[in-house]
């Protein structure tokens, strides 16, 4: 009896579990939930929470649909294809985005929209919906080399040019000494295509049935990320410890950079605030973009992705 007393208070407080799947491998992309597990900000919102990586045997779709998460990340233009190409009911609960990090670099410094027909490497993991949107309103016929990690493919010369994000693969080019110059770099929200990425979804019965965990999972992360903007290199900490557990090829300095332009990413535009939101511009401008080039079946509004 004493024993049974004993684990009440103990059950009262356990938190409502959560599972979250990020979108990649661990890396300072993910800091502010890292943080936000690490600190307490999670439990201190009551809930249990348990952060994941995809694999490439499972997608973040794969493991919301069969509901072996509760939450997944995807980019807004992939979670408009979806919802308008496949019918999944997604709602956006949190972003952390606010700009494209998208650009094209070219391996012999011409201006990347000036040499149609040229080879480009681009990830394999899911289709580039702004490079293909490029390619077919300017008519590029663009010829795709597809790659799975790292840019040796480009240092190689075996292509024209390569699809980065300004988080990542672009300072691997940097640190292996490539000289890119300017000319040679399409900046893709400097040319209309600013357009949003990560964010948090879960499926509409979950955001249904489970409003108090939605709204502290977005609370507790958004704390997450103001924490880590505050304390960078306490945040690189906790980084380093999810990549070490992960078993990620990287280094801190990588992983400063990261998470520096990470934040940057993460201020609007308009008012150079942090404001996790999603702006309705941008998911009018996505489908609008994917339509136009015969990629959407049907437009998304922002209505719907926000579960209204």
């Amino acid at each position: 009896m004493m024993c049974l007393l004993m684990m009440v208070p103990m059950l009262a407080h356990a938190g409502e579990p959560f599972l979250f799947t990020t979108a990649w491998t661990a890396q300072a992309e993910f800091a502010g939930y890292y943080v936000a597990q690490e600190k307490g900000f999670y439990h201190d919102a009551g809930l249990d929470v348990k952060i994941q990586h995809p694999s490439l045997t499972s997608s973040v779709y794969h493991r919301l649909e069969t509901d072996e998460c509760d939450a997944g990340m995807f980019a807004l233009m992939a979670a408009v294809d979806l919802m308008g190409n496949q019918g999944a009911e997604l709602v956006n609960i949190f972003q952390t985005s606010m700009n494209s990090s998208y650009l094209i670099v070219s391996r012999w410094g011409k201006n990347p929209v000036k040499q149609k027909g040229m080879k480009v490497a681009v990830y394999n993991s899911e289709p580039n919906y702004l490079m293909q949107t490029l390619n077919t309103r300017e008519n590029m016929n663009y010829k795709w080399v597809y790659f799975t990690s790292n840019v040796n493919l480009f240092l190689s010369g075996a292509v024209d040019a390569m699809v980065v994000v300004s988080y990542n693969e672009y300072y691997q080019l940097r640190q292996a000494n490539f000289k890119m110059q300017e000319e040679g770099l399409y900046r893709f929200k400097d040319h209309g295509y600013n357009i949003q990425e990560n964010g948090v979804y879960v499926k509409r019965s979950y955001y249904e049935s489970h409003p108090k965990q939605v709204k502290a999972f977005a609370a507790a992360s958004r704390r997450g990320w103001e924490w880590a903007a505050e304390h960078p290199e306490e945040a690189l900490d906790i980084v380093m410890k999810y990549v070490k557990a992960d078993n990620v090829p990287t280094n801190r300095v990588m992983q400063r950079l990261m998470l520096q332009e990470i934040l940057r990413l993460q201020k609007d535009p308009d008012s150079g605030k942090r404001e996790f939101r999603v702006r309705p511009d941008m998911v009018k401008r996505a489908s609008r973009l994917m339509m136009e080039s015969g990629m959407l079946k049907r437009e998304v509004t922002y209505d719907e992705l926000m579960g209204k």
